[in-house]
C-alpha cells in the first residue's frame, strides 16, 4: 500500500499531462489536433479515469486504517524561512479525491455527446481537464501557501470555461463578474494568509491553529485580531463558495456549457470553498466568533438563495440558486461546529447535483430539437412539460435528484441535511428554524421545477408563449438586465399575460435549427452517467445514518479522536432522532404538495399568489436587488470615480507635463535665433552684455 502513497502525486499530475498534451496540439498543429477530436477525448477520459482508479485506492487505503501520508521537498528558504511544498493524504484528502475524479471522470463522458456539435470540443476537453487537475492539486496541499496558488489556478479555469462562448456578450460579461467577484475573495484570502504567518510564522494547517489559540490565551495577540484573521481567511470560502455577499457570481456562470456547470457546481470550485473551511478548522474552531459568523453567513446565504429560487423560470438558473442554499447549509454545519455533517452534505450533494445539472442539460439538449437553439426558448421552463414521456431516463433520474435535495427518506440529501439540522437545533434553535423553513422552500422550488418540465402537457409547439418569451427577451436585452420584470410565477402567468423571460443568454452548442414536433432522448454518453450518478444519490447516504454512522467514524474534526467520536454515537436518541426528522421530512412534504396543487394539478393559481404578495414576489424575482444595488454602488459608483480620476489625470497631472513640454519648446524657438553658429553675432551679444554691465555699474 505504500508505493500508492509514493504515487499519489500523479493524480493532479496525470489530468494536468492530458490538459497539456491537448493544448499544445491546438497551437501547434490546429486543424490535425480538431480533426482527432474523438482521440483527443479519449486520453483526456483515460487519464482522469487513471487519477480516480488511484483515488479510490487511496481512500480504501485511509478506510483500512492506513496513518496519514505527508511528502514534501523546500522550495524556498531565506535565513529562518523555509517553505515546503509536496502533497498531503488523510481522510479527507483521500475522500475529496474520489468526489473530484468521479464526478470529473462521468462530466467528460457527457460532455461527449453534449459538446458534440460545437467546434470548441477539443479545447472545452483541455479546459476541463485542466480544472480537474487544479482542484485536485488543491485537495492535496499540505500548506496554505500551496492551497492558495491552486486555488488561483481553479478560478482561472473558472473563467475561461465561463467565458468559454467568448463572442457572445453575457457569456463574457458572465465570466469577469465571476473573476472580479472572487478577486474580492481571494484579496482577503491572502491578507488572512499572510496575517496568520505574522502570527504563528507557519503556514501549516495544524500548527497555525494551536499556536494561534496558544497566542492569544497568553494575550500576545488580541481575541480581536484573532477574529479579524479568521474572517478574512473565511471571505476567500464566501467568494468561492458564493455564500452572502459574494454570491452573485454564481448563477451568472450559467452563461457556460452545462457540463462546467455542473462541475463547479458540485465537486471543483463551489466544493473549493468548503474545503478550505474544513482544512483551516484547526484555527476556526479556537475563535468562537468567528465561528458564529460562519454559521449565521451559512444559514442567511441557504435562506436567500431558496428564496430566489422559488421564482426562476430558467431551468439551470433555478439549480444555480439551489446550489448556494445547499452550500449555506454546510458553511452553517462548519461553523455550528458540525465537521462531518458538513463534509457529508458537501459528498451526497455532489453527486445528486451533478446528476441534476446533467439532467437540465439534457433536457436542453431535448428542447433544442424543437424549439431551436434561441437562447431565450430552450432553458425557460414554461415551454417544456410533459417531457417524462418524451426523455425517461432524464425525467426519471431528475426525479431521484429532486427525492434527494428535498430530503426525503432514505434518499442521501435525507440523511445529511438531516444530520445539519438535528445538530443545529442543538446548537441554536434560531439557524435549525431558518435551516427547517428553508428545508420546505427546497421541496418546493425543486418540485415546481420538475413538474413544470416533465409533467403535464407539453408547451415547445405554443407559438403564442414562444412569441412572448421572445418578444420579453427582446425587451429586456434592450432595456438593460436592470430593467424590472413582469410576474413569471409559473404557467399561470401566462394567462394574465404577464409573462416576462430572464433575458440570460443559455447554452447553444448546435448551430443547426429545429427540425422536430416532439423532444428526443439524449444519447447514451449523456445518459449513462445520469443513470451512474443516480446510485450515489439514492444508496450514499446510507453511509451516514444516525444507527450507523461510518461516514463520521471516518471523517472527524482534527481536534477529536476515533473514541470520543465513538462516545458520541453510542449516546444516540432513537426518539430525539425521530421527532426531529419528522419535521424536517413533513416541512418537505407541504413543499411537494404546494407544488403539485399549482403546477401539476393546477388546483392553486400561482399568477393570483404572486400578485397577493407582490412585494415579496418582486424581491424574490429581482433577486433581492442585489444584482441592481451592485451594478449602481460598484459598477456606476467605480465608473464614475474612475472618470473623476482620468479628469485629474488629464487636467492636473498631464496638465504639468504638457506645460513643461510648451516652456521646453518656447524657449527653444527663442534660443534658436540667439544660437545661429555666427562669431561676429556672439561678439555682438558679449560687446552689448559688458556695455550692460559698465552702463549699470558706472551709474550706481
Amino acid at each position: 500500500m505504500e508505493v500508492i502513497y509514493e504515487y499519489a502525486w500523479l493524480i493532479p499530475v496525470l489530468p494536468l499531462v492530458g490538459a497539456m498534451l491537448v493544448g499544445l496540439g491546438l497551437i501547434s498543429v490546429n486543424q490535425v489536433t480538431n480533426r482527432l477530436r474523438q482521440l483527443n477525448a479519449v486520453v483526456i477520459i483515460s487519464l482522469m479515469g487513471a487519477a480516480m482508479a488511484l483515488s479510490l485506492a487511496l481512500l480504501w487505503s485511509q478506510i483500512q486504517g492506513h496513518p496519514a501520508y505527508l511528502r514534501t521537498l523546500e522550495w524556498a528558504a531565506a535565513g529562518n524561512f523555509h517553505l515546503r511544498m509536496g502533497y498531503t493524504i488523510d481522510h479527507l484528502t483521500a475522500l475529496m479525491l474520489v468526489i473530484v475524479t468521479t464526478v470529473a471522470l462521468l462530466v467528460m463522458i457527457y460532455t461527449d455527446g453534449y459538446m458534440a456539435h460545437d467546434p470548441g470540443y477539443v479545447r472545452f476537453y483541455a479546459y476541463l481537464s485542466l480544472f480537474g487537475s487544479s482542484m485536485l492539486g488543491l485537495v492535496v496541499s499540505p500548506n496554505l501557501v500551496q492551497v492558495y496558488i491552486f486555488w488561483e489556478l481553479v478560478g482561472m479555469c473558472s473563467y475561461l470555461l465561463v467565458g468559454f462562448w467568448y463572442d457572445r456578450k453575457s457569456a463574457a460579461d458572465a465570466c469577469q463578474k465571476a473573476f472580479v467577484t472572487n478577486r474580492v475573495g481571494d484579496f482577503g484570502l491572502l491578507l488572512g494568509i499572510l496575517g496568520l504567518f505574522w502570527a504563528t510564522g507557519s503556514f501549516d494547517f495544524n500548527v497555525m491553529g494551536d499556536r494561534l489559540a496558544q497566542l492569544v490565551e497568553s494575550g500576545s495577540v488580541s481575541n480581536f485580531l484573532a477574529i479579524v484573521l479568521a474572517i478574512l481567511v473565511f471571505l476567500g470560502p464566501v467568494a468561492k463558495s458564493a455564500q452572502f455577499p459574494l454570491h452573485v457570481w454564481l448563477p451568472d456562470a450559467m452563461e457556460g456549457p452545462t457540463p462546467i456547470s455542473a462541475l463547479i457546481h458540485a465537486a471543483t470550485m463551489v466544493a473549493a470553498g468548503v474545503f478550505l473551511i474544513a482544512r483551516m478548522y484547526p484555527v476556526f474552531e479556537h475563535v468562537p466568533a468567528a465561528m458564529n459568523v460562519i454559521a449565521f453567513t451559512g444559514a442567511f446565504t441557504a435562506f436567500l438563495g431558496a428564496s430566489i429560487a422559488i421564482t426562476q423560470n430558467d431551468i439551470k438558473k433555478g439549480l444555480a440558486y439551489s446550489t448556494i442554499s445547499q452550500l449555506g447549509y454546510m458553511v452553517m454545519a462548519m461553523g455550528l461546529g458540525s465537521y462531518s455533517a458538513g463534509l457529508f452534505h458537501l459528498m451526497t450533494h455532489a453527486y445528486f447535483k451533478a446528476m441534476l445539472f446533467l439532467g437540465s442539460g439534457s433536457v436542453i439538449h431535448g428542447m433544442e430539437g424543437v424549439v431551436g437553439h434561441d437562447p431565450a426558448l430552450a432553458q425557460d421552463m414554461r415551454l417544456m412539460g410533459g417531457l417524462r414521456k418524451y426523455m425517461p431516463i432524464t425525467g426519471i433520474t431528475f426525479l431521484i435528484g429532486c427525492l434527494a435535495i428535498s430530503g426525503v427518506p432514505p434518499f442521501a440529501g435525507f440523511w445529511s441535511k438531516d444530520e445539519i439540522l438535528g445538530q443545529a437545533f442543538e446548537a441554536n434553535p434560531l439557524l435549525w428554524l431558518i435551516g427547517w423553513l428553508t428545508a420546505g422552500i427546497t421541496a418546493f422550488y425543486m418540485f415546481r421545477m420538475y413538474f413544470m418540465t416533465f409533467e403535464g402537457k407539453f408547451r415547445g409547439t405554443d407559438e403564442k408563449i414562444k412569441d412572448k418569451l421572445k418578444k420579453a427577451a427582446a425587451t429586456i436585452i434592450l432595456e438593460s438586465e436592470s430593467a424590472e420584470l413582469a410576474p413569471n410565477f409559473g404557467p399561470g402567468a401566462m394567462k394574465h399575460g404577464e409573462l416576462a423571460a430572464t433575458g440570460d443568454h443559455h447554452d447553444s452548442h448546435d448551430s443547426h435549427g429545429h427540425h422536430s414536433d416532439s423532444p428526443h432522448e439524449s444519447p447514451w454518453t449523456m445518459t449513462l452517467p445520469l443513470a451512474l450518478l443516480a446510485v450515489p444519490s439514492i444508496l450514499i447516504g446510507l453511509t451516514g445514518t444516525p444507527y450507523a454512522n461510518y461516514f463520521e467514524e471516518f471523517i472527524f474534526p482534527p481536534s477529536e479522536t476515533l473514541t470520543e467520536v465513538l462516545e458520541k454515537a453510542a449516546e444516540f436518541n432513537p426518539t430525539e432522532f425521530y421527532v426531529m426528522a419528522g419535521a424536517s421530512v413533513g416541512i418537505s412534504l407541504i413543499g411537494i404538495t404546494l407544488a403539485s396543487l399549482m403546477y401539476l394539478q393546477r388546483k392553486i393559481d400561482p399568477a393570483a399568489i404572486a400578485s397577493q404578495i407582490k412585494p415579496l414576489y418582486e424581491l424574490s424575482l429581482n433577486k433581492w436587488y442585489f444584482d441592481d444595488i451592485y451594478h449602481r454602488v460598484f459598477v456606476v459608483g467605480l465608473r464614475r470615480i474612475a472618470r473623476q480620476v482620468m479628469e485629474v489625470d488629464f487636467r492636473v497631472v498631464d496638465g504639468a507635463v504638457n506645460l513643461t513640454g510648451f516652456f521646453t519648446l518656447v524657449s527653444g524657438e527663442g534660443l534658436k535665433y540667439l544660437e545661429n553658429g555666427r562669431a561676429q553675432f556672439y561678439a555682438l551679444i558679449v560687446f552689448g552684455a559688458v556695455l550692460g554691465l559698465v552702463i549699470v555699474f558706472g551709474v550706481t
